[in-house]
Protein backbone atom coordinates (compact mmCIF):
# COMPACT_ATOMS: atom_id res chain seq x y z
CA UNK A 1 0.00 0.00 0.00
CA UNK A 2 1.60 3.42 -1.11
CA UNK A 3 2.15 6.16 1.69
CA UNK A 4 -1.15 8.56 0.74
CA UNK A 5 -3.56 5.73 0.31
CA UNK A 6 -2.19 4.65 4.21
CA UNK A 7 -2.78 8.32 5.24
CA UNK A 8 -5.95 8.53 3.56
CA UNK A 9 -7.34 5.48 5.10
CA UNK A 10 -6.18 6.82 8.38
CA UNK A 11 -7.16 9.99 8.17
CA UNK A 12 -11.36 8.65 7.56
CA UNK A 13 -11.02 5.58 10.33
CA UNK A 14 -11.09 8.32 12.77
CA UNK A 15 -14.51 9.70 11.28
CA UNK A 16 -16.26 10.86 8.52
CA UNK A 17 -14.44 13.74 6.27
CA UNK A 18 -15.04 15.48 3.58
CA UNK A 19 -12.05 16.31 0.72
CA UNK A 20 -10.66 19.02 1.96
CA UNK A 21 -10.89 17.81 5.68
CA UNK A 22 -9.25 14.54 4.57
CA UNK A 23 -6.23 16.84 2.98
CA UNK A 24 -5.90 18.72 5.85
CA UNK A 25 -5.76 15.45 8.27
CA UNK A 26 -2.95 14.05 5.75
CA UNK A 27 -1.18 16.51 6.10
CA UNK A 28 -1.06 16.68 9.85
CA UNK A 29 -0.96 12.76 10.23
CA UNK A 30 2.24 13.05 7.75
CA UNK A 31 3.64 16.11 10.09
CA UNK A 32 3.20 18.05 6.91
CA UNK A 33 5.76 15.65 4.47
CA UNK A 34 2.68 14.48 2.38
CA UNK A 35 0.44 17.12 0.68
CA UNK A 36 -2.78 16.03 -1.49
CA UNK A 37 -3.54 18.34 -4.24
CA UNK A 38 -7.42 18.03 -4.44
CA UNK A 39 -7.08 16.09 -8.00
CA UNK A 40 -5.18 13.32 -6.34
CA UNK A 41 -7.38 12.81 -3.87
CA UNK A 42 -10.32 12.68 -5.54
CA UNK A 43 -8.79 10.28 -7.57
CA UNK A 44 -7.75 8.51 -5.09
CA UNK A 45 -11.01 7.96 -3.16
CA UNK A 46 -12.69 7.26 -6.83
CA UNK A 47 -10.06 4.56 -6.57
CA UNK A 48 -10.62 3.56 -3.00
CA UNK A 49 -14.26 3.66 -3.63
CA UNK A 50 -13.74 0.88 -6.48
CA UNK A 51 -12.26 -1.36 -4.51
CA UNK A 52 -14.96 -0.99 -1.35
CA UNK A 53 -12.35 0.02 1.29
CA UNK A 54 -14.05 3.47 1.62
CA UNK A 55 -17.72 5.02 0.65
CA UNK A 56 -19.96 8.25 0.59
CA UNK A 57 -21.23 8.75 4.32
CA UNK A 58 -22.93 11.78 3.41
CA UNK A 59 -23.60 14.96 1.50
CA UNK A 60 -24.13 18.72 2.65
CA UNK A 61 -24.21 22.20 0.91
CA UNK A 62 -21.61 24.99 2.86
CA UNK A 63 -21.66 27.77 1.52
CA UNK A 64 -23.19 26.88 -1.51
CA UNK A 65 -20.94 24.18 -2.61
CA UNK A 66 -21.46 20.68 -1.79
CA UNK A 67 -19.49 18.43 0.20
CA UNK A 68 -19.20 14.67 0.39
CA UNK A 69 -17.86 12.86 3.31
CA UNK A 70 -16.38 9.63 2.90
CA UNK A 71 -16.03 6.91 5.32
CA UNK A 72 -13.68 4.02 5.77
CA UNK A 73 -15.46 0.72 5.43
CA UNK A 74 -15.22 -2.64 7.14
CA UNK A 75 -12.83 -3.70 4.76
CA UNK A 76 -10.91 -0.37 4.03
CA UNK A 77 -10.72 -1.01 8.07
CA UNK A 78 -9.07 -4.50 7.70
CA UNK A 79 -7.17 -3.45 5.18
CA UNK A 80 -5.58 0.02 6.97
CA UNK A 81 -5.14 -3.22 10.02
CA UNK A 82 -3.35 -5.43 8.16
CA UNK A 83 -0.79 -2.76 6.68
CA UNK A 84 -0.19 -1.50 10.04
CA UNK A 85 0.32 -4.80 11.12
CA UNK A 86 2.90 -5.31 8.24
CA UNK A 87 4.65 -1.88 8.91
CA UNK A 88 5.02 -2.54 12.11
CA UNK A 89 6.85 -5.56 11.73
CA UNK A 90 8.97 -3.88 9.42
CA UNK A 91 9.50 -1.49 11.74
CA UNK A 92 10.52 -4.30 14.58
CA UNK A 93 13.23 -6.27 11.98
CA UNK A 94 14.42 -2.56 11.25
CA UNK A 95 15.02 -1.77 15.27
CA UNK A 96 16.72 -4.75 15.44
CA UNK A 97 19.15 -4.35 13.01
CA UNK A 98 19.89 -0.38 13.98
CA UNK A 99 20.44 -1.75 17.62
CA UNK A 100 22.51 -4.13 16.21
CA UNK A 101 25.05 -1.90 15.23
CA UNK A 102 25.75 -0.17 17.74
CA UNK A 103 29.00 -0.21 19.28
CA UNK A 104 29.12 -2.56 22.05
CA UNK A 105 30.82 -1.30 24.89
CA UNK A 106 32.53 -3.77 27.38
Amino acid sequence: MREPTFLILTALAGSPRHGYGIIQEVTTLSAERVTLLPGTLYTALDRLTAQGLVEPDHEEVVDGRLRRYYRLTSVGLDALRAETARLRQLTTAAEARLRALRPRTA
